[in-house]
């Protein structure tokens, strides 16, 4: 064999030294055995490789096992905490395990494209077993393009960026899970032009924000159509009835309708303030049209306190709540059985038209004819039911302003403020007409009233006109059982068929 001329030997020893001494791991590898097998498929008529590899994953494995490794440097060395070259390359199959096949399949792919090398990001493994991730730039060495027996490979160790990387997925994951699958509703949206819109009115040397939109109050439905929504969550979507977003976000002007523009209108006046923090309730709508009762917490996110670019908006559902409340306060003034006010709301109201008005206030005491003779002949069953007559009869006919509450057992007062005794009488008539119905509608007992009234003057107090009212009724009564001949206690509301 030829000695190597001096100067090609030093050529040489000068490449192996920058081999060795660069800053970053290397890697000088043959493959040739990789060309032969590309070389091959393509001979074989393989036009995709990616599809071919994926049905045949063999393949890759087959030629990852080509690769013949020539040298490392120190630095490789060094990062697979290897005792020496020979110690690391005797251990590539720790090195190459797991994960790195599939990054090997793309490797190949580029390979087949391009015939200067590849780049790719993979998982290594150090000899102790850890995990590495490691970016990686392949070149084909001048001289060996028709051989790849001379590759030169980078090993650019990035696992700290990417442990960042998906500490960063993980966390945005986790942040998302809990919007997304929140108990509450919850809206993102941006309120920058409310934002600018405000502004403008303030540089416009607007003091009193609350006076300027009783001047101006088509600005609040400005502002309203100004706030854009930049995402919801799921539970959003099933309060609301929506079957997506898009259907949704199309659809706002059925969910923010009616009374929502007056609490929106103290939203905008609080941000006027600077209370980037709010709570309120509020009134929506669903999509189906159902009205839902909810808790409004509206925040602007830290850091965009300037601008309103991202505001948060949390809604929880109180609608049962409400309701619950609604009923509660219906008993309160209620009586069951017939659905009218009760005797607590009738001394409630009694007073305050004796406070405020508005006068002359005309009374009318009902008392249900015969519902001892019912309770004693039928049972109280059948009394309930009379009684639950009674309540109907006099929902339909007394409305509002005027009112009907149940007092007694088998009485009930009607206050009519602002009204003389034109309207009483109508009134009465109203009711009797109502009574001949009811009669006609049901069968047993006859649904009958002995009813008095009386108009309340200057100088009486409201308690004395509803005496007056009620001495006409017992007048009424008398009247009745002597028509029906028998006294209070006998059947005289009842059918003669029944009796």
């Amino acid at each position: 064999m030829e000695a190597m001329p001096m100067d090609t030997r030093y050529e040489a020893d000068a490449i192996s030294d920058v081999f060795q001494l660069a800053p970053l791991p290397l890697w000088l590898e043959d493959f040739s055995a990789v060309k032969l097998l590309l070389d091959a498929w393509r001979a074989e008529g393989v036009s995709d490789l990616r599809a071919h590899l994926e049905a045949n994953p063999d393949l890759v494995r087959k030629a990852a096992l080509s690769i013949r490794v020539i040298a490392v440097n120190d630095k490789t060395v060094e990062l697979f905490e290897a005792e020496s070259s020979d110690h690391l390359i005797g251990n590539l199959d720790v090195v190459f395990s797991r994960d790195m096949l599939s990054s090997h399949m793309g490797e190949l792919c580029q390979l087949w494209e391009r015939d200067d090398g590849f780049e790719s990001q993979a998982v290594n493994y150090t000899l102790s077993g850890s995990r590495l991730d490691v970016q990686l730039k392949a070149r084909i060495l001048p001289g060996h393009e028709d051989d790849w027996r001379r590759v030169i490979v980078s090993t650019e160790d990035v696992t700290e960026r990417e442990e960042g990387r998906r500490r960063l997925a993980t966390s945005e994951a986790f942040a998302r899970g809990l919007f997304e699958y929140s108990p509450i509703s919850l809206w993102v949206e941006d309120f920058s032009v409310v934002k600018a819109l405000m502004d403008e009115v303030r540089e416009r040397g607007v003091v009193d924000f609350r006076t300027f939109l009783d001047v101006h109050p088509e600005f609040v439905g400005r502002c309203m159509s100004e706030i854009r929504v930049l995402d919801v969550n799921q539970h959003t979507l099933d309060l609301f009835k929506a079957d997506d977003k898009a259907m949704l976000l199309s659809r706002l002007g059925e969910v923010f309708r009616d009374d929502m523009e007056q609490h929106f209108r103290e939203q905008l006046i609080d941000l006027w303030n600077g209370n980037l923090f709010q709570q309120r309730e509020v009134v929506n709508y669903s999509l189906d049209g159902e009205l839902l009762h909810v808790h409004l917490q509206f925040s602007v996110f830290p850091g965009r306190d300037a601008d309103w670019s991202l505001v948060q908006v949390a809604l929880t559902d109180i609608t049962a709540r409400k309701k619950a409340e609604a009923y509660l306060e219906f008993l309160g003034k209620h009586d069951i059985l017939t659905k009218l006010y009760n005797r607590s709301f009738f001394v409630d109201e009694l007073n305050r038209l004796e406070r405020k008005g508005p006068l002359p206030v005309t009374v009318i005491v009902a008392d249900l004819n015969g519902l001892k003779a019912v309770n004693d002949t039928l049972g109280h069953a059948a009394g309930d039911a009379l009684l639950r007559r009674a309540g109907e009869v006099l929902r339909e006919g007394v409305q509002r302003p005027y009112c009907a509450a149940r007092i007694g057992g088998d009485e009930f007062v009607i206050l009519l403020p602002a009204s003389g005794e034109a309207e009483g009488l109508q009134m009465i008539a109203d009711i009797e007409e109502l009574v001949e119905v009811n009669n006609q509608f049901y069968t047993g007992a006859v649904l009958s009233f002995s009813l008095g009234l009386a108009t309340s003057i200057q100088t009486e107090r409201l308690e004395d006109t509803v005496k007056r009212a009620d001495k006409r009724m017992y007048e009424e009564k008398r009247k009745h059982y002597a028509e029906v001949g028998g006294d209070a206690g006998k059947p005289g509301g009842m059918r003669s068929r029944d009796v």
